[in-house]
């Protein structure tokens, strides 16, 4: 790992561009992989489809997306993406918020065994979760 990208079982990240208050990503999930289920204290995100398919958990409630198709994160909503096609799955994250380290992850559930034993998974969330797809 370095600052700019990093490699997961899932698949890998990369920052685009980091400026106070925002940040943006571009993270590529391996095919049949997904994500944490996870919630952020100080950030929201966006997420727009670039490439692939994925299937979009959003505070318990799916939500398919495609190429050019986004979706809103609010801050405290629980979250992950799998992706559903045969090939990666490429998304933009756009983050905003007061805090953006990656250490402002709370796992709820994880296929790799990082889910936070010490939290329970039960931290509330602050705002109720709204997707948008457009």
């Amino acid at each position: 790992m370095n600052e700019r990208s990093d490699r997961r079982p899932w698949g890998r990240w990369e920052i685009l561009r980091e400026e106070p208050g925002y940040k943006v990503k571009r993270i590529t999930v391996l095919a049949g992989k997904r994500l944490s289920y996870q919630k952020h204290r100080r950030r929201q995100e966006q997420w727009t489809v670039v490439r692939g398919s994925g299937l979009v958990t959003l505070e318990g409630r799916e939500l398919r997306l495609g190429r050019g198709e986004s979706v809103r994160i609010p801050l405290g909503a629980a979250h992950r993406i799998r992706s559903t096609g045969r090939s990666e799955l490429v998304f933009i994250e756009v983050q905003t918020g007061s805090y953006l380290g990656e250490d402002d992850i709370i796992r709820l559930a994880d296929d790799f065994g990082r889910a936070d034993t010490t939290q329970g998974g039960r931290r509330p969330c602050s705002k109720p979760a709204r997707s948008t797809r457009r």
